[in-house]
């Protein structure tokens, strides 16, 4: 049975394919009240058919993990809030497998892969056209009812743990060369890449502007450079990521709060840009976004606001406008992210700021949620053991 949180098997029986040395119990973080992570002895999961046993050798913290501890959305766990269920978050990690399911002879115990959220359920609308990210069954596997659903980390258990179950639709492997704390971050460039690539269409040629140089930002930078456009241009208030953001290929950076930044893009563009990234997600870059987008464009939403929002609908619909928004890293836009990472078209290791030992993940979540000392992308190494917060 898959790593459902209310039918975790309970038997110390070594699971089909592992290597010698998977244990009966292992130490994982879980969900307590709202805000509140504490670390429990779980029985190691067992891989069901198409499932991998994944030993996790390094997770990052994204900003949807801090709104789980505090909100539970978007988490859904046995049809609720997933506080007190004994449940594990994380979602960006990689690791080495340690066990195989029932026929499973994609992977090869040993093999260092890293992830992707989600595998959709196979049979509802949106899967059956690739979208997975949008399945109808989110969230439907727990107790009798198992819809066939699984997102690690949000209705199922996830990385803040030393193993997890992985279906190998969701699993890519990690070159030799390539550090645990750079695998961590395909799926950050995995939204990305869905973002421009499978749902917006990016030609070579075509201008882009990213809003808001968070780790999604930084690396939509480095995504739509490697894919060819033109320019790349960068909006954004801290001027040390907006030097990151440089160094991954942004041909313009703009300060908004030394310059206009819609008549600085018009000015750089033409009529403004072909593609507008928001991924910071308030009132008013989703207007800025709108007035520098030229006619015809695309703007992405890749960040959640957190109230309701007005902005220029007017403006949006007598230019042709299009607007949509994403959800994970869906049509396995993670393999070609991969692809692009291990032939170095960009170093996604620059937005990684902070490594912490797995002991001190209460102190990780705080440095990722308050910024502290300047942390960008802050990751959890279960080979770390001394404390410090050093990259």
């Amino acid at each position: 049975m898959p790593d459902d949180l209310s039918t975790a098997p309970q038997s110390h029986k070594r699971p089909h394919g592992s290597g010698p040395e998977v244990p009966a119990s292992m130490r994982a973080w879980v969900l307590g009240n709202p805000g509140e992570m504490k670390m429990i002895d779980k029985p190691v999961p067992t891989p069901g058919r198409a499932e991998v046993l994944v030993r996790v050798d390094a997770v990052a913290i994204c900003a949807t993990d801090l709104e789980i501890l505090e909100y539970g959305t978007p988490a859904l766990v046995e049809g609720g809030a997933p506080f007190n269920k004994d449940f594990t978050p994380g979602h960006e990690y990689m690791g080495t497998v340690a066990a195989l399911g029932p026929g499973v002879d994609q992977f090869a115990v040993g093999d260092r892969v890293t992830v992707e959220v989600h595998a959709g359920c196979g049979q509802c609308k949106r899967c059956r056209m690739g979208m997975y990210t949008s399945c109808h069954n989110y969230g439907q596997n727990y107790g009798d009812h198992d819809k066939g659903h699984r997102a690690n980390g949000f209705t199922t258990n996830g990385g803040f743990a030393e193993y997890v179950v992985n279906n190998v639709n969701t699993m890519i492997r990690v070159p030799d060369d390539m550090s645990d704390e750079e695998a961590t971050l395909v799926v950050t460039a995995g939204t990305s890449m869905y973002g421009l690539t499978e749902l917006g269409g990016l030609v070579a040629g075509e201008s882009v502007v990213v809003i808001g140089p968070g780790p999604i930002g930084l690396l939509a930078v480095a995504v739509a450079k490697s894919l060819g456009a033109s320019p790349v241009i960068l909006v954004g208030t801290r001027d040390s990521r907006n030097e990151i953001g440089r160094k991954l290929g942004a041909d313009y950076i703009i300060n908004p709060r030394e310059e206009d930044a819609v008549a600085r893009v018009k000015e750089l563009t033409g009529k403004g840009a072909d593609y507008v990234i928001d991924c910071a997600g308030n009132e008013t870059t989703v207007n800025q976004s709108v007035h520098m987008t030229n006619r015809g464009g695309r703007i992405c939403l890749a960040a959640f606001p957190k109230n309701k929002v007005n902005f220029d609908l007017g403006a949006l619909a007598v230019n042709n406008i299009y607007l949509y928004g994403i959800r994970g890293e869906g049509r396995s836009a993670t393999h070609r992210a991969m692809a692009f990472m291990a032939d170095r078209r960009f170093d996604a290791g620059l937005v990684h700021s902070h490594t912490f030992p797995m002991d001190e993940l209460p102190t990780a979540l705080k440095y990722a949620a308050e910024r502290i000392d300047d942390a960008i992308k802050v990751v959890v190494s279960m080979h770390k053991s001394t404390s410090g917060g050093d990259k």
